[in-house]
């Protein structure tokens, strides 16, 4: 039986155009530049270690949406982190503490970006203090603190863990290592941002001379999403049709792109793509996302752990490939799009399209990727 005559119903919550799209790649290159972006690539491709992450065909599924191919980004091989996140916090911490061993570096995270921060401050030899919240399971807490990181849990969720984060920064004159961008602090996000847009130039030498015609992008607070947008900027001739999508519990960018102003969601409940689960976008990445963005897409939880193994049981490719719960949206809202007539017209998904999805972490906690995939 095939995944679509299967009578599943893959699900998305809501699907908006952006009435103020247009792509200029002038004006992206003006918020993260040509030279952020190479400096990045010159860096990280000097780190030990480093070595360009897969990028697979999900041909089994291409064959049956009738597409002419699906290119996933295997971020599950990024160095030893499973995550595309490695890019970013442990390059912002090379760039702010510039050879310093006397740097405290702080952040607060959901888990991935606090490892390559941990990860990043023990390659260089530094203190580290990551914040969490109370949601983040021990596991990810664990991870962190096996790289080196004092962990300090607070009560509340991923905001609270900011605010603490950024009062105790203060207090003790530590250095902020945060992937989201507020006034006056802008720098570091951009570096974070710069270090993942690594991903769009190994892509550009592993597309064998296809053109991508679609890339479907995640978003939390946005920077992965404007990071690659910027890289589309930086290294595409062509400007492929962007859709972002997010949880529907924590669509920030899909509200904010509705009225052309950030707008904060208040979130109801955690969505199992934590690491998406955001209520306001990140700065930096909304001045690129406003307009660059052609379509958003929201989804619920219900298809996570479904795809989750139908990606690890080989049913989308020719591989098993192991993908975190943040890992599968691009490829839900990928066949809901194609399910839904009017969508799929819209973004003139056909046999010549080339859609880029970014798989963007693996089993980065265990636990909840095994009690995922065992789900029925």
């Amino acid at each position: 039986m095939t995944i679509l005559s299967s009578g599943h119903q893959w699900k998305y919550s809501e699907f908006i155009d952006n009435k103020d799209y247009s792509f200029d790649k002038d004006k992206i290159l003006k918020s993260i530049s040509k030279n952020d972006i190479d400096d990045a690539y010159d860096i990280i491709s000097k780190w030990e270690g480093y070595s360009p992450t897969p990028l697979l065909s999900l041909n089994k599924l291409s064959n049956e949406l009738n597409l002419k191919n699906i290119f996933y980004k295997d971020e599950n091989k990024r160095f030893d982190l499973k995550s595309f996140k490695a890019l970013g916090g442990a390059y912002a911490v090379e760039k702010v503490t510039k050879g310093n061993k006397d740097i405290v570096v702080a952040t607060a995270t959901a888990g991935n970006h606090g490892r390559s921060v941990s990860w990043g401050a023990r390659r260089l030899g530094l203190k580290c203090k990551i914040f969490i919240s109370e949601f983040v399971s021990e596991a990810r807490g664990k991870a962190m603190s096996d790289l080196g990181a004092d962990v300090i849990k607070v009560k509340g969720n991923y905001e609270q863990s900011l605010i603490e984060c950024i009062k105790q920064s203060t207090e003790n004159n530590w250095q902020i290592v945060q992937d989201v961008a507020w006034k006056d602090y802008m720098t570091v996000p951009k570096y974070t941002m710069a270090g993942y847009s690594v991903m769009m130039r190994e892509i550009i030498d592993q597309i064998n001379s296809e053109q991508i015609s679609h890339i479907i992008l995640q978003a939390g607070v946005g920077g992965m999403a404007g990071a690659m947008v910027a890289g589309i900027a930086r290294y595409l001739d062509n400007i492929p049709v962007t859709l972002v999508v997010e949880p529907d519990s924590a669509a920030c960018v899909l509200e904010s792109i509705k009225t052309g102003k950030i707008e904060k969601i208040d979130i109801k409940r955690e969505s199992l793509m934590g690491g998406m689960s955001c209520g306001e976008v990140s700065l930096v990445p909304w001045e690129i996302l406003k307009n660059s963005v052609k379509h958003c897409i929201s989804l619920p939880d219900d298809d996570i752990a479904k795809t989750m193994r139908l990606l690890g049981n080989s049913s989308f490719s020719d591989q098993s490939i192991v993908a975190g719960e943040n890992s599968v949206p691009g490829v839900i809202s990928l066949i809901a799009s194609c399910e839904d007539q009017n969508i799929k017209q819209k973004l003139k998904l056909d046999q010549n399209s080339n859609v880029l999805v970014i798989g963007c972490e693996g089993d980065t906690d265990k636990e909840m990727y095994q009690k995922l995939i065992s789900q029925n």
